[in-house]
């Protein structure tokens, strides 16, 4: 297949990828186009998740990108980040599947983890022999995971015991393992664990009625007595400073993946306006519709830069927390105006899943919300802009 950069790319920032790099978005984006964007609705509308698509994700090499272990290629964190906004560009729900699985569960292995556990772990889970969930957001703790963990770890001779409830757990209800943060009884810092979900005591159930990312399967997980060899214990984690190193590696491509969905709204705009005809021609060549169109580009060309910036300060090792987070909290605040003005561009038409933007439109404000809201990345920017910190 010839590569070509979207449309929606209005500068060709992807010109920056290597060949091999643009050979593997080009053969994907295919996949997406001719094989999951047919059926996303239908899955969105029934609250399920097309599980038959996951040995093709894993093909692509998609979970195991970064990691020496498993890396089918010398990729770039800008390519990795092409591949979230592709992914997120057809459905923000698949997008999320491989973030959780590539970027969270694979990264805690990857930084918590050491040699043996990295070996054992990741080419499962890179292969899709094996289904990740990860599980840090709680009930009674979401921004404040850093101090209000209430999971609680206590060690029995060789194993621990955990305790405790999470929610909004994205993959859980049929997810093989499950890293679970908690808090040590002992010295009060947060460990990491890789979880079985067959271990007794350990239970997920499905959160209903979810109006956004409908294709996610979270879940509320309760953990009573649940038995963990240490060995099972990510050995490189310490505190919370680990875990906020997986965030941080995920929180930028997150910040792709709101710019897929801004793309996905406003391509399906874009193609409607050439289709829909009123007042006797066609609604693009409205001057109103124009406007919406062209406000909507500039917001998806300012985030790819922005993103594409942030992506190549991680590979230079240059990149901080306050960059991730800046990426994170403009890039879905401009995904939200930019699929509100695709919905208002369709008019009542905008509200009917047949059309793609209402999807769009929905998912918006879980990615809006999850890996850190608008506010706490605003803060996190704030204090380091500042030198103070206004948390609460």
């Amino acid at each position: 297949m010839t590569f070509s950069p979207i449309p929606s790319d209005f500068y060709g920032y992807e010109n920056l990828l290597a060949d091999r790099e643009k050979a593997v978005l080009t053969e994907l984006r295919h996949y997406l186009e001719t094989e999951v964007r047919p059926i996303v609705n239908d899955y969105w509308a029934r609250g399920e998740f097309p599980r038959e698509i996951i040995p093709r994700l894993a093909e692509f090499g998609l979970f195991g990108l970064p990691w020496e272990e498993t890396r089918p290629f010398e990729n770039s964190a800008v390519f990795r980040g092409w591949i979230a906004l592709e992914l997120a560009r057809v459905d923000a729900s698949v997008a999320t599947f491989v973030g959780v699985q590539n970027g969270l569960v694979m990264g805690a292995i990857g930084v918590g983890g050491n040699p043996a556990q990295r070996a054992e772990w990741l080419p499962r889970l890179a292969s899709g022999e094996l289904i990740g969930a990860f599980g840090l957001t709680e009930p009674l703790s979401g921004s404040d995971s850093a101090q209000g963990l209430r999971t609680v770890a206590t060690r029995d001779g060789d194993d621990w015991i955990l305790n405790g409830s999470k929610r909004w757990i994205g993959n859980a209800t049929f997810s093989d393992i499950t890293i679970i943060w908690a808090k040590s009884a002992e010295d009060g810092q947060v460990k990491g664990f890789i979880v079985p979900t067959d271990t007794p005591g350990y239970s997920a159930t499905k959160i209903e009625n979810k109006q956004s990312l409908r294709i996610v399967q979270n879940a509320d997980i309760t953990l009573e007595n649940v038995r963990v060899p240490e060995a099972n214990r990510l050995q490189q984690v310490h505190s919370f400073r680990e875990t906020a190193a997986v965030l941080r590696l995920t929180r930028a491509e997150v910040a792709w993946a709101a710019v897929g969905n801004s793309i996905g709204a406003y391509e399906a705009a874009l193609k409607y306006a050439g289709e829909r005809i009123q007042f006797g021609k066609e609604i693009a060549s409205h001057q109103l519709v124009q406007d919406l169109l062209v406000k909507s580009i500039g917001n998806i060309t300012a985030s790819i830069g922005m993103v594409v910036r942030v992506s190549q300060m991680l590979d230079e090792g240059i990149q901080r927390d306050e960059h991730a987070s800046l990426a994170k909290a403009y890039t879905t605040s401009r995904m939200r105006e930019t699929v509100a003005w695709a919905r208002e561009s369709m008019g009542g038409n905008g509200i009917v899943l047949d059309y793609d933007v209402a999807r769009f439109f929905a998912d918006a404000e879980a990615m809006y919300s999850y890996e850190g809201t608008r506010e706490m990345n605003t803060l996190i920017v704030g204090r380091a802009i500042t030198g103070k910190a206004a948390f609460v």
